[in-house]
């Protein structure tokens, strides 16, 4: 086969992850993911990042939200709303319990500043549900979404016994999150190609700030 119809055969998403591979990679390989797989994330560094990861749910939420109100069927609006549900209800219980047992008070979590690249994921997550545009919200879902998948199944077998670390790899490679990728990845592999340049555009600036977001937790915390 050509290299030309190598690629013309590939699919969307793989085309936009490849588009974007070295922040990809650099982000799916990031010091964080390594200690989170051994167990030795500085708590430093752990607080700093759930604090600001769990910022995103409100923004997150609306995110599923425009995609409920953009899809185009109805079996994917069943989908979107069972996964809004998952992440309103075990993962947001994740993310108390890890505060509990990393001893993070309320005072903590309300008056850490949000990082920059909090902000920047946050305001991508609601530019994109604010453009009521299918494609855009199913870029940044994507990106949110495949690319945690993707480091989560790099996991080796052996997980720490800490549940605040094996618990984040599990939330995020389990049946229902493996389906719920490979669902938003064949929805926007149908209704990407209809608008490539938006697409691109949204993944490659979700990737970046997924990256940021990973650096960010230890620069904040040092």
């Amino acid at each position: 086969m050509t290299d030309a119809a190598s690629s013309t055969a590939q699919r969307f998403t793989e085309q936009l992850r490849q588009a974007n591979l070295t922040q990809w990679e650099q982000a799916v390989g990031h010091r964080f993911v390594q200690e989170l797989f051994t167990g030795t994330v500085p708590d430093a560094v752990m607080k700093q990042y759930l604090i600001q990861d769990h910022r995103f749910l409100d923004s997150f939420l609306t995110l599923l939200g425009g995609a409920i109100a953009t899809a185009d069927t109805f079996e994917a609006r069943l989908r979107f709303g069972r996964f809004a549900g998952m992440v309103s209800g075990d993962e947001n219980t994740y993310f108390l319990r890890a505060f509990e047992a990393l001893g993070v008070t309320e005072a903590q979590r309300q008056q850490t500043p949000d990082a920059t690249s909090t902000k920047g994921f946050s305001a991508i997550m609601r530019e994109a549900a604010a453009s009521r545009d299918y494609t855009a919200i199913l870029a940044v879902l994507n990106v949110a979404e495949w690319l945690y998948q993707d480091w989560a199944t790099r996991a080796p077998a052996q997980l720490p016994e800490s549940f605040v670390y094996t618990e984040w790899v599990t939330l995020h490679d389990n049946p229902f999150f493996n389906e719920f990728v490979a669902f938003l990845r064949s929805e926007l592999d149908r209704v990407g190609p209809g608008n490539a340049a938006l697409a691109h555009d949204f993944f490659q600036r979700a990737i970046g700030l997924e990256l940021a977001f990973f650096d960010q937790a230890y620069q904040v915390a040092a």
